[in-house]
């Protein structure tokens, strides 16, 4: 008997929706879909700059997850008077929010317009980017931070949403790829950006530089990205997804703070456990809520459920090492951190250029097999700095060659994991597992960072190394495992989950 079910590089069958808002296979598109957003998406003309301020975005918010830890030194120097404590939540509060609030943006992206919410969280970027570079305290700047977390949760659901809506199926993994590198991009000059504003200045101007930023990015959305139609889908359930953010925060929150309260500590207990009984209830209601916080039902579809798996183990290892390898090379050989910034960079280009690869090279038959291998190298990078942690001697003796297959392994699992779990999405509901896929992906970071931090305050100088790079290389066969197992999922044929209305 011959199968109906669609390749995976095109979109699957769209079922009937219990609320009416989504179209049946060969019916008119609904009110709330994005023009050219059926099977011929993005056909029209503007792909291209979509995908540029798509990647601007993404550039912003990931450069900002991480430059700020160039400029802690200065921060402490700023604000004596503070705990280190209460300080680290200047990083702790971005990270929190951010993680907390994709999957619920993701889900409203999808009912207010992806566009909305895309130039709403990029005003609200730019001004909370400015509150943080005028804060006078140190708490100002916490809850600036947060803030700006928030803001960052709206736009990168959004801006993929709008990429995918917006280029031809046939084109999507090529996008995907270039979103992918725009990411890596700030990876790579993060450190370094950093390190030269501070030094130009003080710690103000890596948030003072977002703003004419941020306005010229809003300003081209508004002339740019054509108007949607109104949507007919409702609102999602303002308790469970008020449940789900909390959930996320408290366990993400717990997991960052673990190491430095005590992992017996109430504080952390309440976070944790709290969290996970919070996620719990949103999960539980959006079971049978008509407009629920979570599309639990994109999970049944077995690639898409398996890619958020190998999300989740990837970035256990990929946060892990994000954390450790500018300190590495401080502590190991006495870098200075713009040197520590520089010292890592190599890997991020190398990450931007496999991205690119997969997303223009690989067919989407073989994203499986993407996943797999860049699992593999970035495994290796972890397991040979493992091996030769104690006999390294220089920088371009281990460090480099590892680094390297460490980058190409993450711009090639990122891009292969997006393009994979889109492929099947249904158009209206890209925002939505774009947020999810990322919030599985932030979940494995915050557990990788926890870890992290842990191994760090056990053994003597230079002892815990070992152990970090090990949970690096554990961390990444486990995702490599999980790619393999993609090539076995199906595509659920018509009998496509519901939409949350």
């Amino acid at each position: 008997m011959t199968s109906t079910r669609p390749e995976r590089g095109a979109p699957a069958p769209l079922a009937t929706s219990g609320s009416g808002s989504e179209p049946r296979p060969g019916s008119a598109p609904a009110p709330g879909t994005l023009p050219g957003s059926g099977p011929g998406a993005g056909e029209g003309p503007g792909a291209g700059r979509v995908l540029g301020l798509a990647g601007a975005v993404t550039f912003l918010s990931f450069l900002d997850a991480t430059v700020v830890n160039v400029a802690f030194p200065d921060l402490r120097r700023a604000f004596p008077e503070v705990s280190l404590a209460r300080l680290t939540w200047v990083v702790s509060a971005y990270a929190v929010l951010f993680a907390a609030l994709l999957a619920a943006a993701g889900r409203l992206a999808d009912t207010l317009g992806r566009r909305t919410l895309f130039l709403g969280s990029t005003l609200a970027f730019t001004l909370t980017s400015l509150a943080a570079s005028a804060a006078p305290t140190a708490e100002l700047l916490i809850v600036a931070r947060a803030l700006q977390g928030a803001a960052a949760a709206g736009m990168i659901p959004a801006a993929l949403g709008l990429v995918l809506a917006h280029t031809p199926p046939a084109r999507r993994a090529a996008a995907l790829g270039a979103w992918s590198a725009a990411g890596a991009l700030a990876a790579a000059v993060g450190p370094s950006i950093g390190g030269l504003l501070v030094d130009w200045w003080e710690w103000r101007a890596i948030f003072l530089i977002n703003v004419p930023l941020g306005l010229a990015v809003a300003w081209a959305c508004a002339r740019v990205i054509p108007k949607e139609p109104r949507t007919v889908r409702r609102l999602p359930d303002p308790v469970g997804t008020t449940a789900l953010a909390l959930g996320i925060g408290g366990v993400v929150a717990g997991l960052s703070q673990g190491t430095e309260w005590g992992w017996t500590d109430p504080k952390v207990l309440v976070l944790v456990v709290g969290g996970a009984l919070a996620g719990t209830l949103a999960l539980r209601r959006s079971r049978s809520h008509p407009a629920p916080a979570v599309d639990r039902d994109l999970w049944r579809d077995p690639l898409f459920a398996r890619a958020n798996v190998g999300a989740l183990l990837f970035g256990v290892a990929m946060y892990a090492w994000l954390l450790m390898g500018p300190s590495y090379l401080v502590e190991r050989w006495g870098y200075s951190v713009l040197q520590a910034g520089f010292g890592v960079t190599p890997g991020a280009v190398l990450a931007m250029a496999g991205a690119l690869v997969v997303g223009r090279r690989v067919p989407a038959r073989l994203q499986w097999a993407a996943v797999t291998v860049g699992s593999l190298l970035f495994a290796a990078n972890g397991l040979l700095m493992w091996g030769w942690v104690a006999e390294s001697t220089s920088y371009a003796q281990v460090f480099l060659p590892s680094a390297l297959l460490g980058g190409l392994g993450i711009g090639v699992v990122l891009t292969a994991l997006s393009t994979t779990a889109s492929a099947g999405l249904p158009p209206q509901r890209f925002a939505a597992g774009t947020g999810l896929l990322m919030t599985a992906r932030q979940l494995g970071g915050a557990l990788g960072v926890a870890g992290t931090a842990a191994l760090l305050t056990r053994g003597g100088p230079g002892e815990h190394w070992s152990g970090i790079f090990l949970l690096i290389g554990l961390s990444s066969l486990a995702a490599a495992v999980v790619g393999a197992a993609m090539r076995l999922s199906g595509r659920p044929g018509p009998e496509r989950s519901r939409s949350a209305g």
